[in-house]
């Protein structure tokens, strides 16, 4: 059975305030919440049984955890080889 569709208008939305929310951890790490509104959108034909408004939005949220000592770990970055024949073109990597 198909799920009930609803239309949506597609509308504007402006950050009040920050869009970051950060927490202090028990273990003094630091938790940083970060949210990116991508759409909302108002129902055109509908409202909620007590006559407000209905909503649809998509939001991407990143998480990011600041250690105390600011140590991480990241992948090391690739390292080329080399052919014999191609040892006249020696590059060097920094990262």
């Amino acid at each position: 059975m198909a799920q009930e569709q609803i239309k949506y208008r597609q509308i504007s939305a402006k950050l009040v305030g920050s869009n970051v929310v950060s927490y202090r951890l028990e273990d003094g790490n630091l938790l940083k919440i970060h949210i990116e509104l991508t759409r909302v959108g108002v129902a055109v034909d509908r409202k909620a049984p007590d006559g407000t408004p209905i909503y649809n939005f998509a939001l991407n949220p990143r998480i990011e955890i600041e250690t105390k000592d600011k140590t991480f770990y990241a992948p090391a970055p690739p390292i080329p080889t080399q052919s014999t024949s191609d040892k006249k073109h020696e590059q060097a990597y920094t990262t």
